[in-house]
């Protein structure tokens, strides 16, 4: 992978930002996402923010070896810390985290989403929080994507500002995507699905603490949910 050639994972959040977008990658690495967004010419003008000196001073090499400087700002500062408002940010990309640091990271700033009207989140894992989130700061689902890469799948959620109603089945597994129903998505549920039922299948003869009651309903009701949508 390189500012020419992307990830897979990373080509599919790159094709979610706007063309003239002035975008923030939050947790840029090695700005990979930003230089590859200014030599397409979808981005305008990008920040990459890194919290960790090594993966900063690895984005700014980038940016110079890329003849970028003029067009990306590389900030070296914690979370949206990296962006400031004359930047004019509307899109921001947070990719290759866990769902509840994105959210931790979202959360610890949220005066500088004042001016964005997009983002896009690519979570490791724990999607259902980032969605969580969304609902509770009038933030909608404009799309999700979900795929396989190295035997990893990765979703990818797209909010704009707006307000949405989501079931608790749609708040795990994601709208758009119970809709399509892709093979990487039937691959995950049922993966996720079976590793519910081993735990289940290793507590039954257990002695049954109120604890365990209760860590037994929730996987059968878990198991019921993602059911439900397969």
């Amino acid at each position: 992978m390189n500012a020419q050639k992307l990830s897979k994972r990373l080509e599919t959040v790159a094709k979610f930002v706007p063309t003239g977008a002035v975008m923030a990658d939050i947790g840029s690495d090695h700005a990979y996402l930003p230089c590859y967004l200014i030599h397409q010419g979808t981005a305008s003008r990008a920040i990459a923010g890194e919290v960790v000196k090594g993966p900063y001073e690895s984005a700014v090499g980038q940016v110079q070896k890329e003849n970028l400087v003029e067009k990306i700002t590389v900030r070296l500062a914690d979370g949206l810390a990296a962006i400031e408002e004359a930047d004019h940010v509307d899109t921001v990309t947070i990719a290759g985290m866990g769902g509840p640091l994105i959210v931790s990271i979202l959360e610890k700033h949220p005066e500088k989403l004042q001016g964005v009207t997009r983002l896009i989140l690519q979570p490791n894992i724990h999607a259902k929080v980032i969605r969580e989130w969304a609902l509770a700061h009038e933030w909608a689902i404009l799309d999700e994507e979900i795929l396989e890469e190295d035997d990893k799948i990765y979703e990818i959620l797209v909010l704009q500002r707006g307000q949405m109603e989501l079931s608790t089945a749609e708040i795990l597994v994601g709208p758009k995507l119970s809709q399509r129903k892709s093979p990487a998505f039937i691959k995950k549920w049922q993966r996720e699905k079976d590793n519910w039922q081993r735990v289940l299948q290793s507590i039954e003869g257990a002695e049954q603490t109120p604890e365990i009651e209760e860590k037994r309903a929730e996987l059968m009701a878990l198991i019921r949910l993602v059911e439900g949508v397969l």
